[in-house]
């Protein structure tokens, strides 16, 4: 199958931000006065949105805070180490540049509008991207449909072209929901939690991003 719009999820995806996550988020549990989560606590609460992640970080740690009041504490800490080492994975920058040649790219994430687009730039990605949505659109997060459904008409590409690649259930379920075949990157720090039923859901697991060029035009 030859498709000619990719989207792609961020964190999991294109890049490996699990330190980054983590630091922020014992920044926010240390304003508490909390002990910090081992990083591999904080990576399996990732997937969802800032909001779910506080919740569900102030929860492990017993801190009986209200996560709307944490949530402007861990998303400053956040903003403040987003690149700190936070990078792209092997051969992203290669094969976004060789899928932009041939097909549209796009990027739909949980994480905030604003810090994705840094992050990005920061990374130089950007260049090989043509739309973003994030994870405080109107069109809410995913799994909600709604923002890959505006991106694959922004695109004008059908939905029966579109593949949307990630490392978590919640990608799988968020491509269900749009009619638009899955593929899940097992090299993702997401993939771990996916269940047989999502697994089993996804069109494609493959195992590099480079592997996703036979999925695209050959370029020139």
């Amino acid at each position: 199958m030859i498709y000619r719009h990719f989207v792609f999820d961020l964190d999991g995806t294109l890049i490996d931000s699990r330190q980054d996550l983590a630091d922020a988020a014992n920044a926010m549990l240390a304003t508490y006065g909390a002990p910090p989560l081992p990083v591999a606590d904080v990576v399996a609460m990732v997937g969802e949105g800032a909001y779910v992640l506080v919740t569900r970080a102030l929860a492990r740690a017993g801190v009986p805070a209200d996560p709307d009041e944490a949530l402007p504490r861990f998303l400053a800490a956040y903003d403040a180490r987003l690149t700190a080492t936070t990078t792209p994975y092997p051969d992203v920058l290669d094969t976004l540049a060789h899928l932009r040649r041939v097909a549209h790219v796009s990027v739909l994430t949980n994480k905030p509008q604003g810090a994705t687009a840094r992050v990005l730039a920061g990374l130089g990605l950007s260049a090989h991207i043509a739309a973003v949505i994030g994870g405080d659109s109107p069109y809410g997060r995913k799994p909600a449909p709604d923002a890959l459904l505006a991106l694959a008409e922004g695109s004008g590409v059908p939905v029966a072209e579109t593949l949307m690649v990630g490392d978590s259930w919640v990608d799988v379920a968020t491509a269900g929901a749009a009619g638009v075949d899955a593929c899940l990157v097992s090299y993702g720090f997401g993939y771990a939690a996916v269940d047989e039923r999502y697994r089993a859901q996804a069109r494609y697991t493959v195992a590099s991003v480079s592997e996703l060029r036979r999925f695209a035009e050959p370029a020139g």
